[in-house]
């Protein structure tokens, strides 16, 4: 019997609607619309390059099976273009019909060619000559020969040429480098900032690149290029070298997206389709310029804070004692930080601090993503070069980073670091970091488990849960964790951390299936999680029988939710929201009732079948009653969320949820920055009225 199942790629396009939502909301700062808006359009890119790229090679395959929600690829392809055309548009209007024109009157002002004065016109051909000019290179497009190779994500704009002696026409491209920038600054004087598109400065000195000929017309375009290209592990012998035939191929992959001006000369846009070799369905015409995802950078101008929201910056937590070093503070008890209400910099210092202490031994981190400068890398080398053992597993198929982590191992390995790249067939998506130190003559294991990444630029934006500890248990479980995946052995059951792909997926059906028993007894019975995305099968068909059986399930889920809530039959006691707010939704946190016996857990996974069978990933319980109190807080609160939340519909949709009469405001995200600040305002005052006697010193 089948169960209803909304389509994964449908659901994820309506998680980006509701990112959009916040970019169309006239009550946002100005900026924070900008920002919105340029998440949606690199949401997309990523959407084409991965999920888009991935069914058109399914449909090229010839594969007509239907996924669980009954679309075959092709039939799949059909429907999101329809939805993803919808969403352009929407985009398109909102930019130059809204957000430009209220730019223009904050005093941001997007200039055309012909709108500049002379002295600007100086200024700008100025940059162009010594910034431009020289960084760019044309591709003649010659009839009869192999067509230009085009970069993907780049703009380029294609020109027509006229030869004034022979009257022949011509082609060429020119691609623009992102390391460019989008925008040319004009003028600012902190109160006013005019810019001119870079893809417009380049179309108006086109000439410069060909003496002797006329440019009759010019029109920007950008294609996507299919980025779900992978490593063929049976057959790698040294997978650093295989990735970097990965990344060269992706550089010339099949064109899944052309984004074409709508007022492209017609002679042009078919020059442009037949270099690119983009069929009619990948073509998205576009009322403004391509690539929204570049004016990211608007949403910081300098000089223009009062257009962006108040800034909320990570507080200390109370429970770490200033001068205290990383080491004392764990072994004093546990510590969770929500980040990033609660700074990262506890992490960050612990590395440090053990990179340059004399006890420690050895350190063993996974890495997935990292920050361009990263600190965490910075400390391991460290550690590495003071003659400590660090062993680092380096997950290379971490998509669209493993030309950085490449680099970075590279580093590693030349400081003395044992590099690890990952496991054969299934990424490594743990979060985890093991630090051994020698004290009073025995080793103790010091562990941070989290559920987001090594990185602390993505710590400030990001929410997500750290977790560190000495306990022996988790301490033994991290250390047969790492000799796992570095020795290739099974990853059994630990003591207390649950690994997928071996054993989180039973336990959750199995902590599932045991609210669904004690409900059918007439006991209370509660689920409530918070993922980030609901995609696998047989957790939704576990859920959809416990909520048959009376069981409250309460689901935060940011993105895809293949769960159809609201159906009479399977789901009448699920509830699903998502919350779109400043900070991105990442921390997984899941509650399950047991009776009383309350159980609580913290993830890296997702409940999607690429995260419980195909990835290494790590579910960790959280045993101290205040911390898992705290975390069942956390959890409720973003169903109290009245301000920035949405109920997800039975066909996929999202209805945000509105304030009741009577009811006060609730927005989630403020109430933990708040708590945070009260917390630690409330300790630094404590410290305060702490007097503290200097003792002579020895």
């Amino acid at each position: 019997m089948s169960i209803p199942y909304l389509n994964r790629e449908l659901s994820w396009v309506e998680f980006n609607q509701r990112v959009l939502d916040e970019a169309l909301r006239d009550d946002l700062p100005l900026l924070e619309r900008i920002k919105f808006l340029a998440i949606t359009a690199s949401n997309l890119d990523e959407f084409f390059q991965v999920r888009i790229g991935g069914l058109m090679m399914l449909r090229r395959g010839g594969l007509k099976t239907n996924d669980p929600s009954g679309l075959t690829p092709t039939r799949c392809l059909t429907a999101l273009r329809q939805r993803i055309l919808r969403m352009t548009a929407d985009q398109y209007a909102l930019f130059g019909g809204t957000l430009l024109p209220a730019l223009r009157k904050a005093g941001i002002h997007a200039m055309q060619t012909q709108d500049l004065t002379l002295e600007q016109s100086s200024q700008v051909s100025t940059s162009f000559e010594d910034l431009i000019y020289p960084l760019l290179t044309p591709l003649a497009v010659d009839e009869g020969d192999a067509p230009p190779v085009v970069p993907g994500l780049q703009i380029v704009v294609a020109c027509r040429l006229l030869d004034p002696e022979t009257e022949n026409t011509r082609y060429a491209l020119i691609p623009i480098p992102e390391t460019i920038g989008r925008r040319v600054p004009v003028s600012s004087d902190g109160h006013s900032h005019a810019f001119l598109l870079v893809e417009d400065l380049v179309a108006f000195h086109a000439a410069r690149f060909f003496p002797g000929e006329t440019v009759a017309a010019t029109t920007a375009f950008r294609i996507t290029r299919n980025g779900d290209i992978a490593v063929q592990e049976e057959d790698a012998i040294d997978l650093a070298g295989e990735m970097e035939d990965v990344l060269t191929a992706r550089r010339f992959a099949e064109t899944v997206r052309l984004e074409l001006r709508a007022d492209a000369p017609q002679d042009l846009a078919r020059v442009i389709q037949e270099v690119t070799a983009a069929g009619t369905q990948e073509i998205y015409r576009i009322d403004g310029p391509p690539g929204l995802a570049s004016f990211m950078d608007l949403a910081f101008l300098t000089g223009f804070e009062h257009l962006r929201a108040e800034d909320w910056p990570g507080q200390a937590s109370p429970a770490i004692t200033p001068g205290s070093g990383m080491f004392e503070t764990i072994a004093s008890g546990d510590l969770l930080l929500f980040h990033p209400y609660e700074s990262f910099e506890p992490v960050l210092r612990l590395l440090e601090e053990a990179a340059v202490d004399p006890d420690v031994v050895a350190i063993k981190q996974v890495l997935y993503r990292t920050a361009r400068k990263s600190r965490i890398i910075d400390a391991l080398i460290t550690a590495a070069e003071n003659g400590k053992h660090v062993t680092a597993l380096v997950e290379l198929k971490a998509r669209f980073d493993e030309a950085r982590n490449l680099d970075r191992a590279d580093e590693l390995q030349r400081a003395g670091a044992q590099i690890v790249y990952g496991v054969k067939g299934l990424k490594t998506h743990s979060k985890i970091c093991l630090i051994v130190r020698r004290e009073s003559g025995h080793l103790r294991r010091y562990v941070h488990l989290g559920t987001g990444n090594y990185n602390e630029t993505t710590s400030r934006l990001y929410t997500d849960v750290s977790y560190l500890t000495c306990k022996p248990e988790y301490g033994n479980d991290a250390s047969l964790f790492f000799n796992a995946v570095s020795g290739r052995s099974k990853l059994l059951r630990f003591q207390r951390l649950i690994p997928a792909p071996t054993a989180m997926k039973s336990t959750l059906l199995d902590l599932i299936t045991g609210e669904g028993e004690r409900a059918k007894q007439g006991l209370p019975a509660r689920i409530v999680a918070k993922v980030n995305s609901l995609q696998d099968p047989d957790i939704i068909n576990a859920l959809y029988k416990a909520s048959r059986a009376g069981v409250e399930i309460k689901l935060n889920v940011r993105g895809i939710c293949c769960l159809k809530p609201g159906d009479p039959k399977y789901s009448k006691n699920i509830e699903v929201v998502s919350i779109i707010d400043r900070f991105l939704e990442h921390a997984r946190i899941f509650h399950f009732h047991q009776g009383g016996d309350t159980k609580v857990y913290i993830s890296s996974a997702d409940w999607m079948v690429r995260n419980l069978e195909k990835r290494i990933e790590l579910m960790i319980p959280i045993e101290d009653p205040v911390l898992k109190r705290r975390l069942v807080r956390i959890l409720d609160a973003f169903f109290q969320d009245n301000t920035q939340a949405s109920r997800i519909q039975p066909d996929g949709t999202s209805l945000r949820i509105a304030k009741t009469k009577g009811k006060k405001s609730f927005r989630a995200q403020s109430h933990f920055y708040q708590l945070a600040k009260k917390a630690a305002k409330a300790r630094e005052h404590e410290r305060a009225m702490t007097f503290e006697p200097h003792v002579p010193a020895e």
